[in-house]
């Protein structure tokens, strides 16, 4: 059993059981190592983006990370579930990202 996420340029899916970490904020999960580029555009917007990352292992046991802009009306059931479903807890960057969450 396994989460699928699915966007406008693709989608992936991966096994609850396989999900190492779950984080939550306006940066990418400082665990898995992935970097976000910066439109410059976004730089001007007022509208703070918040990410989800979520670290877990692949089928050949290597540390892989993807990171996830989920529209705000779906951060709080989201979160909930992969909460659930992994038995992991989701770490927040920062307050206004618990906030912005719901919590």
């Amino acid at each position: 059993d396994g989460a699928g996420f699915n966007s406008k340029t693709g989608s992936f899916s991966v096994a609850y059981d396989k999900v190492t970490s779950l984080e939550y904020g306006q940066k990418a999960g400082r665990r898995v190592g992935v970097a976000l580029v910066e439109n410059p555009l976004f730089l001007f917007s007022k509208k703070r983006k918040h990410f989800l990352t979520i670290g877990f292992t692949d089928s050949e046991g290597q540390a892989q990370g993807a990171v996830l802009e989920i529209g705000k009306k779906h951060v709080r059931p989201v979160l909930s579930l992969l909460e659930t479903k992994t038995g992991k807890t989701v770490e927040y960057e920062s307050e206004e990202a618990r906030k912005h969450a719901g919590n």
